[in-house]
């Protein structure tokens, strides 16, 4: 369950808040050397200003293929590049890109439910097998799957919560 929501947390920090984050580019992957590879791993990312990323990869030869890497992304971003490194402006959003994105939001937010709702349902097909294996009792078992919907309900609050915290900082202006 901690893992769903740290992924829910990770699916929020990749989307476009109308911020420059490093976290942008988590998804970008480069062809370096013939392997798919993370630009945070061939290049140094960097957020110089709030509406401003700007990647310094280790070696000048591959800055065309983290160009071309950015253009294929769905950042929709298109890389300046000076040489050297390269600048991504991060634009302003619009009102109707905001509600797009708290969209994709409460989208990721119900995923994250499921997943947790499939652990309780795993979690209490087990117990249930325990009690017709006679290896705990009724009280047990309804003990048991009590206690798991409790903690369904614990991280599903923690979900919300995530949520709350994403649609706020999207809608901010």
């Amino acid at each position: 369950m901690k893992k769903s929501i740290e992924a829910l947390k990770h699916e929020f920090a990749s989307l476009r808040a109308g911020r420059a984050t490093p976290s942008l580019l988590d998804k970008v992957m480069v062809n370096y050397y013939g392997a798919p590879t993370p630009v945070n791993q061939i290049a140094k990312v960097t957020v110089p200003e709030p509406r401003m990323i700007m990647i310094q990869p280790w070696e000048k030869s591959i800055l065309h293929d983290i160009e071309v890497a950015i253009m294929k992304s769905d950042l929709g971003l298109s890389p300046n590049s000076d040489g050297t490194a390269i600048r991504l402006s991060i634009p302003a959003l619009t009102q109707e890109r905001r509600q797009e994105l708290v969209k994709t939001v409460n989208k990721k937010t119900e995923e994250a439910k499921v997943a947790l709702r499939n652990i309780r349902r795993d979690g209490n097909e087990d117990i249930k097998k325990l009690e017709k294996a006679k290896e705990i009792t009724e009280d047990e078992s309804k003990r048991g799957q009590e206690s798991m919907q409790k903690l369904v309900d614990k991280y599903v609050k923690l979900a919300d919560a995530a949520k709350e915290v994403k649609e706020k900082e999207v809608m901010e202006v």
